[in-house]
């Protein structure tokens, strides 16, 4: 007897979101309706509830979307299966948009959370060794750098987000074994608007795993209030060191403001690295259309829930952690706010190099052997059969079964002007 597929979350909404243009949402729907089986039944019924909810709110009929979201309320749940999590979030963060709407501001603001939350935080950790999503990126965007700086004696590496430091290890390790060319210095800088204190212990572990390592390391941290305060001779860069720069999962927070986004990388275009690595979510995460806003981030975190539903046990606390504080934060900033309290504000790998060209950057292919060992790296997870490895271009993306999660690209910068 063979294996029967099961639907996929994602594959659930998509099956609700067809049934729903169909005008198919009604209480009586028949069970295995298009040959489902019954929990499959179910779990489309309670999306077919979710989006119904969503239109409702999106025509700002808030009475009757709240009659529908009491009942995903309900129906879904925050300990039960992947799609019972996704529309227990989803619900929660219609609901607080209608109370938005209605003046009765729930939530009092959204901080940017990937630094507070990543500084030797067991939930991260546990997530980053459990899914192979930002191990894969890492490893990719930290041999990319690796290959730029292979002749080089003195490099510096500059790390716009450097958090708990797990990056700079790979980086160090790299380095400390290569024999084409020892290195003189390694010198890190990281940068950062908060959280000087943890940058500094983020520092010391560095420093000591380098004379373990007996590599030549220096650090520095350049704190800021505002990223607009950065500036060149901030960093101390010398004639006779290259510069590499990381920007992992950064860069989207400042779409919102692009003034921010627009002197930072012109900053980052003075210091002329030899290349730049960028990480960044590869989700339409940015709409000013709510509706469809909504859709993708529905298909997106659907996958998501998924994943963590293969990769950790339902009762693991850290995955709930992950689940009721972190993506639930995320959720409910993109689907509750509008206008600069949108902090999450994710685009696709093709957007980004729209908004690159106009910076004068120039995507560069990654190679071959970063490739392969990514594609080590993920048949190296349980899930890995699930994991979605593809070229777009001249990056690299990973996902969930065909939904794109995050996106690694390394780029140069033309240097006319200079």
């Amino acid at each position: 007897m063979g294996i029967v597929r099961r639907l996929s979350a994602e594959e659930v909404m998509k099956v609700a979101k067809a049934m729903l243009i169909q005008n198919c949402v009604d209480p009586s729907l028949p069970k295995h309706v298009f040959g489902l089986s019954h929990q499959e039944t179910t779990d489309v019924e309670l999306a077919c509830l979710l989006l119904a909810s969503a239109e409702k709110v999106a025509k700002q009929e808030h009475d009757e979307g709240s009659r529908l979201l009491n009942l995903c309320d309900f129906l879904s749940s925050r300990t039960g299966s992947s799609v019972q999590r996704t529309v227990h979030y989803f619900t929660k963060a219609l609901q607080e948009r209608i109370a938005r709407e209605a003046g009765r501001n729930e939530e009092e603001g959204y901080r940017h959370s990937e630094e507070t939350m990543a500084y030797g935080n067991p939930t991260i950790i546990s997530c980053f060794l459990n899914l192979p999503f930002s191990q894969v990126t890492q490893f990719a965007g930290i041999q990319t750098i690796v290959e730029s700086v292979t002749s080089v004696k003195r490099v510096h590496y500059i790390d716009l987000a450097i958090r708990s430091g797990t990056q700079c290890i790979v980086l160090m390790q790299a380095l400390a074994t290569s024999h084409e060319c020892p290195i003189e210095l390694l010198k890190i800088t990281a940068v950062g608007t908060s959280s000087k204190q943890k940058m500094e212990e983020t520092g010391k572990g560095l420093a000591r795993f380098a004379e373990a390592l007996n590599l030549p390391f220096s650090f520095q941290i350049i704190l800021v209030r505002d990223i607009q305060d950065l500036n060149k001779d901030m960093f101390q860069t010398q004639a006779d060191e290259v510069v590499a720069i990381y920007s992992p999962v950064l860069l989207n927070h400042m779409i919102r403001k692009p003034s921010r986004l627009e002197s930072l990388l012109k900053v980052v275009r003075k210091l002329n690295p030899c290349v730049m690595v960028v990480i960044e979510a590869d989700t339409d995460h940015n709409s000013p259309n709510f509706l469809g806003r909504f859709n993708d981030a529905l298909l997106s975190y659907s996958a998501y829930f998924e994943c963590l539903e293969v990769c950790m046990d339902r009762s693991d606390p850290n995955r709930m952690t992950m689940e009721d504080t972190y993506l639930s934060r995320q959720i409910r900033n993109i689907v509750a706010t509008e206008g600069e309290d949108r902090v999450f504000r994710r685009m696709k790998i093709e957007a980004w190099r729209n908004l690159f060209a106009g910076f004068s950057m120039v995507e560069q292919e990654l190679s071959m052997s970063s490739l392969y060992q990514a594609e080590l790296l993920v048949k190296s997870f349980a899930c890995g059969s699930s994991c979605t490895l593809d070229r777009n271009g001249k990056c690299l993306t990973i996902g969930w079964k065909g939904r794109s999660f995050l996106s690694v690209s390394a780029w140069k910068f033309h240097q006319e002007e200079a």
